[in-house]
């Protein structure tokens, strides 16, 4: 069986190092807001080019905090409203919605399935705040219209960076952009712990301290509590073993477009409809998502075939149980996405051979 994601092999490649840094932190006997924390944080904002970075507990914290901070800043309140891409995962919501913000969801794009800025301006009323745009898939979501609606209509602009490490738009790093931002490191992303991690990124210091409080019960000095915060921290271990990983990154962002280019040139099946690229600086292949109707059949076929295949995402947010207040709403393009997508294996460690038998089973569908 060709794995979707084979996390041991990726992992082997830095068995010694990521050994080296589990000791490295266990003879410290400090596990939590230290050095390893310190230095993830200044390896990741230079990696970003973002002032500012806030290790957190996972990436759905990292979005959580932000929108939090904006509030407790004033910049936001609860009731207010945050347009979001219909078509995300559920976390974008979910930290939408956890501060009592109101998501309004809008369509992405069908050929490139991120946040589509042609109908973002008709969705925003006097109580829209801020835009999340999320770089799904690995791909730059933000452009100029979606830059010049920010600065039209005093919206904050965050980023949902947690699929898109090492992404670029007009040379700048995804992270970087936008007023905050808030990334993942799951285990299975492109720069992943061996565990649950998330950062926030961000240029703006006020933003930051608010954050950097929050994360950490409210607090900038112990047991004095400005703040009603979270208790979401990155831990030292987990730090550490991403400054190990952090130092592999653009060889791996190589290899996966190595893997993601083969596809689009090699797959020819009518019926398959293949991810469309913008730029290839400004996508990281966190997935290669390929669109067919009859997508339950192919995956079966694949998995027939020896070849592991996923689906992102089967249910979209406004379809789920947790927002049945949003069950009766349409969003033809998002449903029809959800209905067809099938993700392919793609990683750093696969094999030439691999990639070519995927295809070849792809092109006899």
């Amino acid at each position: 069986m060709i794995k979707f994601l084979d996390l041991q092999k990726i992992n082997a490649q830095y068995e010694l190092e990521l050994k080296e840094a589990a000791n490295r932190v266990i003879d410290s006997g400090w596990y939590l807001m230290g050095k390893e924390l310190e230095t993830f944080e200044q390896n990741y904002a230079e990696f970003c080019g973002a002032k500012y970075v806030l290790g957190v507990a996972n990436g759905l914290d990292a979005l959580r905090l932000i929108f939090k901070a904006y509030i407790e800043l004033g910049v936001m309140k609860k009731g207010d409203e945050v347009i979001v891409p219909a078509n995300t995962y559920i976390a974008s919501v979910l930290a939408i919605s956890d501060n009592g913000l109101i998501p309004i969801f809008v369509e992405p794009n069908i050929n490139i399935y991120n946040l589509d800025s042609s109908k973002i301006e008709v969705a925003i009323t006097s109580k829209t705040k801020a835009i999340l745009t999320v770089h799904l898939y690995g791909q730059n979501s933000i452009d100029e219209q979606m830059l010049a609606i920010c600065k039209k209509h005093h919206l904050k602009l965050v980023e949902d960076s947690a699929q898109s490490h090492g992404a670029t738009w007009n040379g700048k790093v995804m992270g970087s952009i936008g007023d905050a931002a808030g990334h993942s490191f799951y285990p299975g992303k492109n720069l992943g712990a061996l565990g649950d991690a998330g950062a926030v990124t961000t240029n703006d210091e006020t933003l930051a301290k608010t954050i950097e409080a929050l994360r950490n019960y409210g607090s900038h000095k112990k047991y004095e509590n400005i703040y009603q915060g979270l208790n979401s921290r990155l831990d030292e271990i987990q730090a550490a073993f991403l400054n190990v990983k952090l130092k592999h990154i653009q060889n791996d962002i190589l290899e996966r477009r190595r893997v993601a280019n083969y596809y689009l040139e090699h797959i020819k099946n009518s019926a398959i409809i293949l991810p469309e690229v913008l730029n290839e600086e400004g996508h990281v292949w966190h997935l290669f998502v390929i669109r067919i109707k009859e997508r339950n059949a192919l995956q079966k076929y694949m998995n027939d075939n020896g070849i592991q295949t996923l689906i992102h995402y089967p249910i979209p947010p406004h379809k789920q149980l947790a927002y049945k207040q949003y069950n009766k709403l349409s969003f033809p393009i998002t449903e029809k996405i959800h209905r067809e997508v099938l993700s392919l294996p793609l990683s750093s460690v696969m094999t030439k051979e691999e990639i070519e038998m995927v295809v070849k089973a792809l092109n006899n569908y």
